[in-house]
């Protein structure tokens, strides 16, 4: 643990506040708060190997501070250690792998991120025996016996189901098995899994963490050091490390996570809640709404509800029509941004999803031109005749 702040130990920090801290140096005369990133492949070592910088695949000061950064958002006041990553897949990958060896079993959901299918192919090439179940109604907790790691996705990725993590944790601890939760969609401001007792909370950063849609990153953070050291061990094996500039990037994003989180859930919630009078719009998805199947669940746990909504239209042509329409929010893939974005899910192939399923992720612009912007595009969706942009 290694904070800057101006308050004594033990005083209360906002969320705010530490986002604008997080990972800072020791001040410092004439030098700045954050300095620029290094790049280095190698570093000067006269003499014996010694000191915290060699070569460039294994640390790299600008690392440093982002983990530093990222440790103090996931886990508060904590002795915690976080590795990150070139991208969010790659530190998903690095905890199975590392953690589990042939004949082991891992469970994962098997209605999580889309690219979970390859990864379990993988770990079955390696002789890994892989279960899945549903994310909802803790659904894992049935196939857990004898497992080295659950694989927890909370809320899921695109149908935003959400599981209690705590109560899977102390199934899975009971037996003996590590537990793992992507935190991808709730971010550091919104959940916590290590202190709802998993031993890894592993996100991609790309999305909402630095929220401005310009890097690729992942992180892991863990208590254990034992298991990070085989996390940090497989990343300088595999090279899957971060650029300097990618890395500073993050770090400078990280200070306005908070104001960026505050906008983009309450712009989620609004258009969850504006959906909802729409007689042509099923199958609205947001933890935050009261009827949500997983709002209970999610209220205990989560600290914000995130800025994914999902929802779908009646059919393919219906939702093209829609997204034709939006003027505010961007056709692409990922989430999280500032900027508000959207995609009718079905086009990938890979998601058990209606052909008019929308992954809507919420941005940061002012809520009322948002709803009205969604709302307008429902209405010339409506139109079999087309969109005139």
């Amino acid at each position: 643990m290694n904070e800057h702040y101006p308050e004594g130990p033990g005083e209360p920090i906002g969320d705010g506040t530490r986002a604008v801290r997080a990972g800072l140096p020791e001040v410092v005369k004439n030098e700045p708060p954050l300095p620029g990133p290094v790049f280095a492949a190698h570093f000067h070592l006269p003499g014996d190997v010694e000191g915290p910088y060699a070569y460039g695949r294994d640390t790299n000061p600008t690392w440093t501070l982002l983990e530093r950064a990222i440790g103090e958002l996931e886990a508060p006041g904590q002795d915690v250690h976080t590795v990150v990553f070139a991208s969010g897949m790659a530190a998903i990958a690095a905890v199975l792998l590392s953690q589990a060896r042939t004949g082991d079993t891992v469970v994962l959901p098997d209605d999580g991120y889309q690219a979970l299918p390859l990864l379990r192919e993988q770990l079955e090439a390696y002789g890994i025996h892989v279960r899945t179940a549903p994310t909802g109604a803790d659904a894992q907790l049935e196939v857990l016996d004898g497992a080295r790691m659950l694989w927890i996705e909370t809320p899921s990725n695109p149908g935003l189901d959400v599981c209690d993590v705590r109560r899977l944790a102390e199934a899975a601890h009971a037996g003996g098995t590590l537990v793992a939760v992507d935190n991808t969609l709730a971010t550091p401001l919104g959940q916590r899994p290590l202190e709802l007792g998993a031993d890894f909370s592993v996100a991609s950063g790309t999305k909402g963490l630095t929220g401005h849609g310009d890097l690729l990153l992942g992180y892991v953070v863990c208590r254990d050091p034992e298991l990070a050291a085989r996390v940090r061990g497989w990343r300088k094996i595999v090279g899957a490390i971060p650029g300097p500039m990618e890395a500073w990037l993050a770090h400078r994003s990280l200070a306005t996570i908070q104001l960026r989180a505050q906008r983009q859930w309450a712009n989620a919630q609004a258009v969850a809640e504006a959906l909802g009078d729409r007689r042509e719009v099923s199958g609205v998805r947001y933890p935050g709404l009261t009827m949500d199947p997983s709002h209970k669940t999610a209220a205990r746990q989560m600290r914000g509800f995130g800025s994914v909504v999902s929802f779908t239209l009646p059919g393919r042509a219906h939702a093209e029509r829609f997204m034709a329409a939006l003027r505010l929010v961007e056709d692409a893939t990922s989430f999280g941004g500032v900027r508000s974005t959207a995609e009718r899910r079905g086009r990938w192939g890979g998601d058990a999803v209606p052909e008019g399923f929308i992954r809507f992720s919420a941005g940061a612009e002012d809520t009322e031109d948002l709803v009205a912007d969604v709302l307008r595009a429902l209405d010339r969706a409506l139109d079999p005749a087309g969109v005139d942009r």
